[in-house]
Formats: C-alpha cells, structure tokens, sequence
C-alpha cells in the first residue's frame, strides 16, 4: 500500500492528481487543504475507502504535524500555495507565510521516512525570460515577485534536505495547466467563463502577452508518470505545452469555439507579475509523457462541454 499526502488537493492540479491515484487499489491518498483557495467541490467524486480530506493548514507546524507522524506516509506531494496573479500581488506577506510550509512538509517528511517529496515549482521563477524556450538548467531564474521567490526558495529546500538528509525530491515546474477544475482567477477558466456568459473578456494591456496552456491530463500523467517509473528522482521538469499563444489569441480562439457575443476589453497593464513572454523546454516532459498532448482546441472543447466545469460557473 502506497500512503500518499497531497497538501492542496483541493486545488486544481493537486485534486486531478487525487482523482488518478486513487483509482488504484495499491494507493491510499490524504487530502490536506485549508480551503483558503480550495474547494470541496473538487474533491473526488469517486466513493470509497482510498482517501480521506483533512482540513488543514500546513503553514501551522502544530496542524499538519500530527498528520504526518500518525499517518507515515510513502509520498508526499506538497502542493499547498496562496495561487492566482491577482491575489499573490495584493497578499505578499501571506504568500511568504508559505516558505514555514515547505519546512514543515521537508522536516515531517526526513523525520517519517517519506521516500520522496514532490515539490509544486512555477515558471514564475524564470522572471521575464533572457531566451525562449525555458530550460531547467540553463535560464536563470531571475524573478523577484514574492511568488516566485517562495517558489524558487522551495527548489532551494528541496535540493539542500536531499544535499544533508538524503530525503529524494522532485520539483515540477509547472506553466499554466488548465482543465475543469480550474477556478476563475486563472485566465483560461476566467475567458471561458464569460465567453459562455456573453460577457465581456478583459485582458490586461494589448494581450501580446505569451502563453503556452497544458491540458490537466497532460500535467497529471505526467507527474504520475515520475512516481510510478521513479522518473525525475532529485531533479527538475518544466510541465507545460511549448506551443505559443498570445492572450489576445486566447480570447479570440474562446469567443469563437463558443459562438459568444463577448467583447473584447483592454485594460491597464499590471505593474508587476504579468511576464510578457513564457514557453517552456519540454523535452523531459515529452519523453516521459510518451505520447502528443493535447492542443489548445482539444483541451478548451474538453473544458467547454464538461458538466463539473458548466456547474461551478453557474450554468448547470
């Protein structure tokens, strides 16, 4: 039996995972979310004895301590953020309260005989990028937003427990992955949301900006993938489609797949967090993944016709 963890497993990628892993007879998963960005919704819809959700913040050593000593678990796959441009911006000092998170989860994992810890890392660290596309070990990461700071901060931990206590890591560097369970403070869901609606797009300056969006089961078989192969054991992955899109081509693609009559409304750049350009080099992903993903097109329709999704924005 695999005892697994996932801290934040009622976000958007950490609840697919759930969703994957526990479709396994071998596999015994721990949800743990405080629900600050999280959703009950998101938990699993499938019933039975394979998990459990504790709520939980894994900033407070004294919450997620007596979770981890009792539950000794194999895996742990820490996924618990504050997320979303918009509120990591206004909320800086909560987003740095994350880093007392990260040492709780690398000092309960050494002292429970975790084999491995899966670190949840962003593109963010990369900053605005010197060259495209963004390779693990040869862009700097140069991003000072409090965000990416905590994130790069994390990749630091990782790599030093493994240095002084050779407890094993993985960091995945995830782009934006979308899918049904994302929450409108993300760009895909947040367009999706109002093309559905009629409403009006906003997008924050000209939409030059560029993107590359990773349907979730990408995301997830991969990850999935790591652990089962024992794949990526004390290293780092980007996780994310390298076909550029702009936001504004985002947009227009969104309005036309769902025959909306939304507008399309610029507004002011934002002064920090928005990086003009992202594409990851995904040639670790492509090989471990073993198969094409999945096109923006695909993945939107995915999203477009998926009853959970249509339900949490209020049309159905």
């Amino acid at each position: 039996m695999n005892r697994i963890l996932i801290t934040g497993g009622a976000g958007n990628i950490g609840s697919a995972i759930v969703e994957k892993l526990i479709t396994k007879a071998e596999n015994y998963v721990v949800i743990v979310d405080d629900l600050s960005t999280g959703f009950l919704s998101k938990l699993p819809k499938i019933q039975n004895e394979r998990w459990e959700f504790i709520k939980a913040d894994v900033n407070d050593f004294k919450e997620i301590a007596p979770i981890m000593m009792s539950h000794k678990f194999d895996y742990v796959f820490h996924f618990a953020a504050v997320v979303g441009v918009a509120r990591t911006q206004e909320n800086p000092v909560k987003v740095l309260r994350d880093i007392d998170g990260i040492r709780n989860i690398l000092d309960l994992s050494k002292n429970t005989s975790v084999k491995r810890v899966f670190f949840s890392s962003s593109s963010e660290v990369y900053g605005e990028p010197v060259v495209l596309p963004q390779h693990e070990e040869t862009t700097p990461l140069n991003s000072r937003v409090p965000y990416a700071v905590v994130k790069n901060v994390g990749e630091s931990f990782c790599k030093s427990y493994y240095q002084e206590y050779k407890l094993n890591y993985t960091i995945f560097r995830f782009f934006n992955t979308y899918g049904p369970s994302q929450s409108t403070d993300f760009v895909v869901a947040r367009f999706l949301a109002a093309a559905l609606k009629n409403e009006d797009i906003t997008i924050y300056g000209d939409g030059m900006q560029t993107r590359t969006f990773t349907y979730v089961d990408d995301t997830v078989d991969t990850c999935l993938n790591c652990l089962y192969n024992n794949q990526q054991v004390n290293d780092v992955i980007n996780i994310g489609n390298d076909q550029l899109c702009t936001i504004l081509e985002l947009a227009q693609l969104i309005i036309s797949l769902t025959k909306s009559s939304s507008k399309i409304i610029h507004l002011p750049p934002l002064k920090e967090g928005d990086m003009t350009r992202r594409q990851p080099d995904n040639a670790k992903m492509r090989e471990i993944l073993g198969r094409p993903l999945v096109t923006l097109e695909d993945g939107l329709q995915k999203m477009i016709s998926s009853s959970h999704f249509l339900s949490s924005i209020g049309l159905q």
